[in-house]
């Protein structure tokens, strides 16, 4: 007999079922996959880690957090950091003041405001996903 029954054993079912057995609980984890760890699965290929859903990015500010999660494993200090390259530049994705700096040549927040302010001037209430992306960034992003 159980006293819990844990339905997924991706990241929360899996360190729920170790809390509740290290309180001395009896634990049944199902999953419909073969593996523990579920999106956060990793294969090992010949000395190379596989993620094979996807990186593996764990964040947070809470000390008391990172902490207890490095008792099982230890991260590296990875930032994320997409970039789009547009006919040879390169563009920092999702848009910030360091995109619009780049594509703008300005430095001030007032600026990217007033050239997208510019940019979608003439639409007024958009009718269309295009024309929200023009009011939102501009026609240039």
């Amino acid at each position: 007999m159980y006293d819990y029954l844990i339905v997924g054993a991706g990241f929360f079912g899996s360190i729920c079922a170790r809390e509740l057995q290290k309180k001395g609980k009896k634990i049944l984890v199902i999953d419909s996959r073969n593996h523990v760890g579920g999106n956060c699965y990793t294969e090992k290929r010949d000395d190379i880690n596989l993620h094979m859903y996807g990186p593996h990015i764990f964040h947070t500010s809470n000390e008391f957090v990172w902490n207890w999660i490095n008792q099982y494993c230890s991260f590296n200090d990875f930032t994320y950091r997409p970039v789009a390259n547009f006919k040879g530049k390169v563009f920092s994705i999702p848009f910030n003041m360091w995109t619009f700096s780049k594509l703008w040549n300005i430095v001030l927040p007032e600026d990217a405001k007033n050239i997208i302010e510019e940019q979608g001037f003439e639409i007024k209430d958009p009718k269309n996903l295009e024309e929200q992306a023009i009011k939102l960034v501009g026609k240039d992003v």
